[in-house]
C-alpha cells in the first residue's frame, strides 16, 4: 500500500469513525448524506482511482451538489479505464457496486 493509499484511507477511517457520528448528532435526521455511496466513500473512491487532483476535484464537484435541493440518489464514481484494463478488454461496464474501499 503506497502512502497516497494509506492517507486516504487514514483520512477516510477519521471522518467516518469520528467527524461523521458528531455531525450526525449536531444536525439530526438531516443531516443524513442523500447520496449512495456517502460522499465521503466516493471521495476515497474518487482519489484511490484517479489520484488526489483529479480525484479531489471530483470530490468538490460532489460535495457542491449536497445541499437540500438536490435529490441525491445512487451516484457511483466513474470507473477509470486506464485502471480497469485487462488485455484489451475494459471493465468499465462491470457494476460500481461491487467496487470497495481501499
Amino acid at each position: 500500500m503506497t502512502l497516497r493509499d494509506r492517507l486516504v484511507t487514514s483520512s477516510h477511517g477519521v471522518y467516518k469513525y469520528m467527524l461523521s457520528p458528531f455531525l450526525h448528532a449536531v444536525a439530526g435526521v438531516t443531516g443524513a448524506c442523500r447520496f449512495q455511496p456517502t460522499c465521503s466513500e466516493y471521495a476515497a473512491i474518487a482519489v484511490s482511482e484517479y489520484g488526489i487532483v483529479r480525484g479531489g476535484w471530483m470530490a468538490l464537484r460532489r460535495l457542491s451538489r449536497c445541499h437540500p435541493f438536490h435529490r441525491g440518489g445512487f451516484d457511483p464514481v466513474p470507473a477509470n479505464p486506464s485502471m480497469h484494463t485487462h488485455g484489451g478488454d475494459s471493465c468499465a461496464s462491470h457494476s460500481h457496486a461491487q467496487r470497495q474501499l481501499p
